[in-house]
């Protein structure tokens, strides 16, 4: 099994990939990690809103919702 890395924008709705690393600065780090979305956590994208729209993904049974400039930031590992 390849691993690719992907942002979470990249990901369709139902895809998961593993957390990986973030491409943001400290202070958008720490509020990711504040609301459960760190290294080694699988996030589930559950839906991709139209039109430049949020980012709805489940991380440890919760959903939480990204604005697309954040999960441009966030880069998981996806099972090929």
């Amino acid at each position: 099994m390849i691993a690719m890395e992907k942002t979470l924008l990249d990901l369709e709705p139902g895809m998961r990939g593993t957390l990986t690393r973030f491409a943001g600065n400290p202070g958008f780090v720490r509020k990711l990690r504040t609301i459960g979305i760190r290294e080694g956590k699988t996030l589930t994208v559950v839906a991709r809103h139209p039109l430049g729209g949020p980012v709805v993904i489940e991380v440890d049974g919760r959903e939480v919702t990204l604005g697309r400039g954040m999960a441009r930031k966030v880069i998981v590992d996806v099972a090929a």
